[in-house]
């Protein structure tokens, strides 16, 4: 699940004396002595703000609206400044605070101006209006009148469990809750949107959500609300996104104070405090003007059992994006996760392998050398020496970076187990079952799951291998569902959200399940496992499809529930990747190993997992 960001570049603060003087030539600023002579409108901030989503004064221009600036930011092309009222009203539904959007041109103001602003209320969807985001009020082209410095800001108002309610949203049956009216006593997002803008805080707050490279970290208001075993908030249901979450990005200068690098199950002790604001990178986040202080707790990544000599050891790990392009410390940490964290399984199966010249979009498909480079580093860091088996796609038609031709494939330790190699298999013949000896066979080994079927449309295609371990047959589906790029946010204004891309993934669901279904039916004890990044919750439709007929075990859902994850968005633990095993593959050691999702610094967005099983 890729995230689609921009490269932030945070930029030292100028001098106020160059500010006013930038401000004066761009006309943003009217010194106070000049001030209009024209009477002020009346509109205060709240005004502006409304008891809905949208400004009742959207379109309209304002004059003299009072407040002090309380936080600006300097950098990128929205700079700005946020400006808060210090006469509130007694309606819990509007927000005292409001930004100014100034565009490229420096912020004219300082924080603890007391100010006069006039211009143009707007409504600004992040990502555009089409993203399906909720927007930002904000005054545009404005005139700032100072009419004086160093005042005191107001109080942050505190997030706490006690103000955040636990439903997160309004039901609008999948429209638009813009125009609703607030209730931020009963729904989370109305009471986040009741404070945009505004000052907040949060106090001792539970990190949920690593540093990620864009200088920014999630933390929750509710740390005891579905914690997991790790310190992270479990992600189990889509009735519960976990109201709590919310962003932390930093105002201040990098030079002054750098942003702090965080693992989840950490502590920004003390005080994090800035104006609440809104973004299509995450959705409400704390623009802090002051930090907290890191308290590491010193979060360790697991290692799991070696499996015995009596054992069969099958993993799946997504590679994010692998290429002979990537640095070669990439391949050295994935390979000693693989050879130390894991405990050098039998058989893996890999998501994201690119081809050989990665996102170079030369036509080249095949991934000889990413996988050579691969299996090199993982015999030099001490585990097997692996083989490989795979499908090489057809150019450009599998999704995933333009150019780079992800797919599935297999690694096999040849000392532990044997892969039966049957001719046949191709990027466009679907493998198919057959009978020998009276048990399951494949009409190809490797071979690919019925590719012609719409449901893999600019997808990968499952990759089907027979195996065979102390004279057992294993039937091992390596996968790597379709994205949910496409789907509504969570935080957005349509609510509940639509989950477009669980369409796809069903019938995606529904043609391995098909497949399994014929194993069976060739063999009512064939053992099968079917492994990969299936990107989607073990509560979805695509599980349930996926398991239906009882012809698969989700083994995920066999953990402890405050196991059941191994990738982390948006603060929310979760699971996007499974194992799943036909009726006589029972009696399964399971385990999902964090090693990466939960880390700052990953050599995938991905934890690997891994069965032992005892034939």
């Amino acid at each position: 699940m890729p995230n689609r960001r921009f490269t932030r570049t945070h930029r030292r603060a100028a001098t106020v004396g160059s500010l006013v003087a930038g401000a004066l030539a761009a006309g943003l600023l009217v010194p106070a002595q000049s001030a209009s002579a024209a009477p002020g409108s009346g509109i205060r901030i709240h005004d502006i703000q409304g008891t809905t989503r949208i400004s009742p004064l959207a379109g309209q221009q304002v004059q003299d609206v009072p407040g002090v600036v309380t936080a600006v930011r300097n950098f990128g092309s929205a700079r700005g400044f946020w400006f808060q009222d210090t006469a509130p009203d007694r309606d819990d539904a509007t927000s005292e605070a409001v930004f100014v959007f100034t565009g490229q041109t420096p912020p004219p103001v300082a924080v603890g101006d007391a100010v006069l602003v006039s211009g143009t209320v707007s409504e600004f969807y992040p990502g555009g209006e089409a993203a399906g985001l909720q927007s930002v009020t904000q005054i545009g082209k404005p005139t700032v009148t100072v009419k004086s410095s160093g005042n005191v800001l107001p109080a942050p108002v505190r997030l706490r469990p006690s103000l955040v309610p636990d439903r997160y949203a309004p039901d609008a049956r999948g429209g638009s809750i813009e125009k609703l009216p607030l209730k931020p006593g009963r729904y989370a997002l109305d009471r986040y949107e009741s404070l945009e803008g505004m000052r907040v805080e949060v106090r001792d707050a539970s990190v949920v959500g690593a540093t990620s490279e864009y200088k920014d970290l999630w933390v929750t208001t509710e740390p005891r609300h579905n914690r997991t075993g790790r310190g992270g908030t479990l992600y189990g249901s889509y009735a519960d996104p976990n109201a709590g979450r919310v962003k932390v990005a930093s105002l201040i200068p990098y030079a002054q104070r750098p942003f702090p690098v965080a693992n989840v199950g950490d502590e920004l002790t003390g005080s994090t405090a800035g104006p609440l604001d809104y973004n299509n990178f995450g959705g409400y986040t704390i623009q802090a003007t002051e930090l907290g202080t890191l308290t590491d707790h010193k979060l360790a990544r697991e290692t799991t059992r070696k499996q015995k000599t009596d054992e069969l050891a099958v993993a799946t790990y997504n590679v994010e994006n692998l290429s002979p392009k990537t640095p070669q410390a990439k391949f050295d940490r994935l390979a000693a996760a693989l050879v130390n964290n894991l405990s050098s399984p039998d058989v893996v199966a890999l998501e994201e392998v690119q081809d050989n010249d990665g996102t170079t979009n030369g036509g080249v498909v095949d991934a000889t050398l990413t996988l050579r480079k691969l299996t090199e580093a993982i015999k030099a860091a001490g585990g097997p020496a692996y083989e490989w088996r795979q499908i090489n796609p057809v150019d450009g038609q599998d999704g995933g970076q333009p150019g780079g031709n992800i797919r599935t494939a297999f690694l096999f330790n040849p000392a532990r187990v044997a892969f039966k190699d049957v001719p046949g298999g191709d990027s466009t013949t679907a493998v198919k079952v057959t009978r020998e000896g009276g048990k399951a066979a494949l009409s190809a080994s490797p071979g690919r799951i019925d590719p012609a079927n719409a449901a893999w449309t600019n997808s990968r295609k499952p990759l089907a291998g027979q195996f065979s371990f102390r004279g057992k047959d294993v039937f091992v589906v390596a996968n790597h569902f379709n994205s949910k790029g496409g789907d509504q946010a969570v935080d957005g204004r349509f609510q509940p959200p639509a989950r477009t891309s669980e369409t796809q993934r069903t019938q995606q669901a529904k043609a391995v399940n098909a497949f399994v279904r014929r194993l069976l039916d060739a063999d009512r004890r064939a053992n099968v496992i079917v492994a990969g990044d299936l990107n989607d919750y073990q509560f979805s439709p695509a599980l349930k499809t996926l398991t239906s007929g009882a012809v698969l075990t989700d083994l995920v859902d066999k953990l402890p529930k405050k196991e059941r994850y191994g990738y982390v968005f948006q603060g929310n633990s979760q699971v996007l990747d499974h194992i799943l095993t036909s009726r006589n593959v029972s009696r399964v050691d399971y385990d999902i190993v964090h090693v990466n999702a939960e880390f700052a610094d990953q050599a995938s967005d991905h934890d690997p997992q891994v069965l032992r099983w005892k034939p």
